[in-house]
C-alpha cells in the first residue's frame, strides 16, 4: 500500500513540474523528485582580472548544481572543446560537449566597474545548441561573490527544469552548541553558520518574514516567560514583536503570515492554548480557536487565506485546517494516533507533519483533501520538525538517527538525503528561509 501510494505521489509530482515547463516555454527537461535520473554540467573556467577569485566562483557555482541533486559536474579534464571568449555571440562546438555528454554548458566572466563587482553568464542546452540563459548580476565590491554564484546555479537550474534552485537560501534552527539552546542560521547546505541569538535563555520555533529580513522566534528570555521576538539572520536587532499585546499570557510560538503582515500565534490566556491572528505590533488581534483543549503549532497556506494547525480536540493530536478567520474548520488527519507540526508547501499541494509509530516520529505527507497521506521517511529514529525549500522540492528536518539531533535536507519524493549539521550539540527546529532580496 505505501509503496503504491509513493508511486502515485511521484507522478503527481512529476506532472506538476512538466506543467510548470510548458508554461514558461521551457525545454521539455522534466525532472521528477525521487529520481536517480541527473543531468550533466560542464563548467569552463570563468573570466577574470582575480583569477583565484573567479576559481572560487566557479567552486561555488558547481557547489549550487550539486546541491539541486539534478545536476552533476563534468571533470574539465574530460573536455574537448577549444578555449574560447566568454558570451560570444557565436555558438560553442556542442559536438565537442555532446561528445562527453554534457547536458548543459555554462560560461562566464567577472569584472569591477567603480565600486560594483559584476557577474555575467549564460548557458547552453547542448543537445539543441540553443541558449537558455543570460544573466548579468551587479553587487557590491564589498559583498561575497559566492552569493552570486549559488544566484546564478538556482536560476540555472530554473532555465534548465523550470524549478528554482535553492542553493542561496539559509535555514534557521535551533541549537545547544554553546551550552544553550540559541538561535541560528546557515545557508542551505550547511555552510557558513552563525549565531543569530545570544541570550542566553530557552528559544526555539524560528520563523521567517517572507522577505527574509527577520527571524521570529519564542524565548523565555523575559521574566522566564515564553514570548515572541524579532532578529536579524544575524546577532543583534533582537526586540519583543507584539508589543500592543500586554504579554501577561504566555506566547508559546508564532508565524508570520505570506504577506508579512500578520502573525498567527499560540497564546494561553485561559490555562488553554488557542490560536490567535494579530498585525504584527500586536494590534487587531483575534481569537480563532475556543476550545478547553491544545490548540498549537499553526502554519499558513500560501495564498493566506487558511490556516493548519494542531489539536487534541478528539482526545489525541491531529491536524486541522480552517479559514484564516477561524471558520470551516476541518479535520485533516484521520491515520496515526499522534500527529502534530504540520508544515504547508509553498506551492500549496501538500502538508508534511510528524506522526508517531511507537516509540519514534516520522514524516508524512498529506494532501488537501486527505486522499493521499503517504510516509517521506520511515526510520527507527525520530525525524521531526519538517519545514519546506521555497521551491517545495526538498524538506530540512531534524532527526536523532545519528545519535545527536542534526538537520538533515531531503528531496520530497523521499531521495537524495543528507545531513548537513554535526558534531555541533543537538540541532533542530529548522526552519527554510525565503529566496534573497
Amino acid at each position: 500500500m505505501r509503496r503504491s501510494a509513493r508511486i502515485a505521489v511521484l507522478v503527481t509530482v512529476a506532472s506538476w513540474l512538466a506543467l510548470a515547463a510548458a508554461a514558461q516555454d521551457r525545454p521539455a527537461v522534466i525532472v521528477t523528485p525521487g529520481s536517480a535520473k541527473t543531468f550533466r554540467a560542464a563548467i569552463t573556467p570563468f573570466e577574470g582580472a582575480d583569477a583565484d577569485e573567479a576559481r572560487d566562483f566557479v567552486r561555488a557555482l558547481g557547489d549550487g548544481l550539486l546541491f539541486s541533486d539534478v545536476f552533476q559536474l563534468i571533470d574539465p579534464a574530460a573536455f574537448l572543446a577549444p578555449e574560447r571568449e566568454a558570451l560570444s555571440e557565436v555558438p560553442p562546438a556542442c559536438s565537442d560537449w555532446r561528445q562527453i555528454n554534457a547536458d548543459a554548458l555554462i560560461e562566464g566572466r567577472l569584472r569591477v566597474e567603480g565600486n560594483q563587482r559584476i557577474a555575467e553568464a549564460e548557458m547552453w542546452d547542448v543537445a539543441r545548441c540553443k541558449r537558455l540563459l543570460r544573466k548579468r548580476y551587479r553587487t557590491p565590491i564589498t559583498s561575497d561573490p559566492t552569493r552570486v554564484a549559488q544566484r546564478l546555479a538556482d536560476d540555472t537550474l530554473e532555465a534548465f527544469t523550470g524549478i528554482k534552485g535553492v542553493s542561496s537560501t539559509e535555514i534557521a534552527f535551533v541549537s545547544t552548541r554553546t551550552g544553550n539552546r540559541e538561535i541560528f542560521v546557515m545557508d542551505a547546505n550547511g555552510a557558513n553558520s552563525r549565531q543569530a541569538t545570544a541570550n542566553r535563555s530557552i528559544n526555539n520555533f524560528p520563523n521567517w518574514s517572507p522577505d527574509g529580513k527577520d527571524i521570529l522566534y519564542t524565548s523565555y528570555r523575559k521574566e522566564n516567560r515564553p514570548l515572541l521576538f524579532a532578529s536579524s539572520r544575524r546577532l543583534g536587532g533582537a526586540g519583543a514583536l507584539l508589543s500592543k499585546i500586554d504579554g501577561k499570557h504566555p506566547q508559546y510560538r508564532g508565524v508570520f503570515s505570506p504577506s508579512g503582515k500578520e502573525v498567527a500565534l499560540v497564546m494561553s490566556p485561559d490555562g488553554s492554548s488557542e490560536i490567535y491572528v494579530a498585525s504584527r505590533d500586536g494590534g487587531r488581534l483575534r481569537r480563532l480557536t475556543r476550545n478547553h483543549v491544545i490548540d498549537v503549532s499553526p502554519t499558513w497556506s500560501p495564498d493566506g487565506k487558511r490556516i493548519a494547525f494542531v489539536s487534541d480536540r478528539t482526545g489525541a493530536p491531529q491536524v486541522y485546517v480552517m479559514d484564516a478567520d477561524g471558520r470551516n474548520l476541518r479535520r485533516l488527519t484521520f491515520q496515526g494516533t499522534y500527529n502534530t507540526n504540520p508544515s504547508w508547501s509553498p506551492d500549496g499541494q501538500w502538508i508534511a507533519y510528524e506522526t508517531r509509530l511507537e516509540s519514534q516520529f516520522d514524516i508524512w505527507l498529506i494532501d488537501l483533501d486527505g486522499a493521499v497521506n503517504v510516509p517521506l521517511l520511515n526510520h527507527v529514529r525520530s525525524d521531526e520538525g519538517p519545514s519546506w525549500a521555497p521551491n517545495s522540492r526538498k524538506l530540512a528536518f531534524s532527526s536523532t538517527r545519528r545519535g545527536n539531533a542534526d538537520i538533515y535536507v531531503i528531496d520530497v519524493g523521499g531521495e537524495h538525503l543528507r545531513r548537513i549539521t554535526e558534531n555541533a550539540g543537538n540541532n533542530t527546529s529548522p526552519a527554510w528561509g525565503p529566496y534573497p532580496q
